[in-house]
């Protein structure tokens, strides 16, 4: 059993985390995840971008203890706490909490707020809605033709305008959060430009919020802003979580999925013939994608064995979704695409109580705009070199910059 605290000296000099992608396969974790988790184990020391240790978690069933143990706490006021950047520390540090950085009870107080709206009978209430935004979106793009950037004519404006509309945000105001959001997602980003975006996104939704109170409606942040329970700033900061993780991570997950089956061609004209299969494909490019690539910080509030390793009170403990999701002791051939796999034990979406509430939706938007996609462009294919393309890696949410494609 490993017991000792860890020190920048025994972190593991060789893997500083994030760590980079290498050159190879862009779908795939960074080589360096990988390796660890084959020669040192599920369980390992590394050190952060400011030398200081932290545990990183690479097997599926570790990540699972991880994420399903109260011990290991999302709270990153929390000492030790693992910030992947000095942007993200000071973004973590300066907003107000909302529930995916809190424990309970007061997480599951907020949470149980808005569950309501995600519920999976509700989100498939929305299906025809989602099905003609997405047929406009290829509409306008098709007409625009024949070729087109597909993070910016389709897989961007969808999820921004489903998010928008359930919030009540105006989707007029798209250019304003997407530049934003994307600052504040970028790790390679000063603090101070982090700052800034932070500050304008707080602000935009402090002022609709305080709107909303003065002229109730019927959308989500509405109905936030109405109970007497929530303040203004708490309804502005989960309107500003729900808003960038709402069209950010499907946005990058559609272009990166459509991207995936284009160099799958075989596994694209599979949903082509058996479109039921969507579903399940769906599942199966989120564990083989993994978006969320840079992996789940949590911090140790007591001492907690883990697998045999004991993780001391205040260490911090980053939890790989991207190597637990091709762990082959539970996805044979993980490296593997295969759109007829049972990939439902995947963690792309998390685990415990704090797995993502938005899954259903994303769920909806994926299944729809993919299927879509491929049906009604069954020419569609890359407009560039598949080795020209530029990738999302200094994101938290992995993606390509640009996808030209052609049909």
């Amino acid at each position: 059993m490993t017991t000792a605290t860890p020190t920048h000296d025994d972190a593991d000099p060789a893997l500083a985390v994030p760590a980079a992608r290498a050159d190879g396969c862009p779908f795939a974790p960074p080589q360096a995840y990988r390796d660890a988790h084959h020669e040192a184990g599920p369980i390992s020391r590394v050190a952060l971008w400011d030398g200081a240790p932290c545990w990183l978690v690479t097997g599926h069933a570790q990540v699972r203890s991880v994420l399903g143990d109260s011990r290991f706490s999302a709270d990153a006021r929390h000492p030790g706490f693992p910030f992947l950047s000095p942007g993200r520390r000071e973004l973590l540090n300066r907003t107000t909490p909302t529930f995916i950085r809190l424990d309970d009870p007061e997480h599951a107080r907020q949470r149980r707020m808005l569950t309501g709206d995600f519920i999976v009978k509700r989100i498939e209430a929305l299906r025809p809605e989602i099905q003609r935004l997405v047929d406009d979106a290829l509409d306008t793009m098709t007409a625009r033709g024949p070729s087109a950037d597909l993070v910016d004519a389709y897989a961007l404006p969808v999820p921004s305008l489903v998010i928008c509309h359930l919030l009540g945000v105006p989707y007029a105001d798209h250019e304003f959060f997407q530049s934003r959001s994307r600052a504040l997602l970028d790790l390679t980003g000063s603090v101070e430009s982090v700052g800034a975006a932070q500050r304008e996104l707080v602000g935009y939704l402090t002022d609709l919020a305080d709107h909303k109170r003065r002229e109730p409606d019927d959308t989500l942040l509405g109905r936030l802003v109405e109970r007497p329970d929530v303040s203004i700033a708490e309804a502005a900061a989960t309107g500003l979580l729900l808003l960038v993780a709402g069209h950010e991570t499907t946005a990058n997950m559609t272009a990166l999925g459509t991207l995936a089956l284009l160099r799958h061609p075989a596994q694209a004209d599979r949903l082509r013939a058996e479109p039921a299969l969507i579903k399940g494909a769906v599942e199966e490019l989120l564990r083989y994608l993994t978006v969320v690539h840079l992996g789940v910080p949590r911090v140790a509030s007591e001492n907690v064995e883990l697998d045999g390793t004991t993780v001391r009170a205040g260490e911090g403990v980053l939890c790989m979704l991207s190597t637990a999701n091709r762990d082959g002791l539970v996805f044979a051939d993980g490296d593997e695409l295969d759109v007829t796999r049972d990939a439902r034990r995947h963690f792309a979406f998390g685990f415990g109580v704090h797995q993502c509430l938005g899954q259903p939706l994303a769920r909806v938007e994926l299944q729809i705009a993919l299927e879509t996609l491929l049906r009604r462009l069954p020419g569609l294919r890359l407009a560039v070199p598949f080795e020209d393309l530029r990738y999302r890696t200094g994101m938290i949410v992995y993606g390509v910059e640009e996808l030209p494609v052609a049909w």
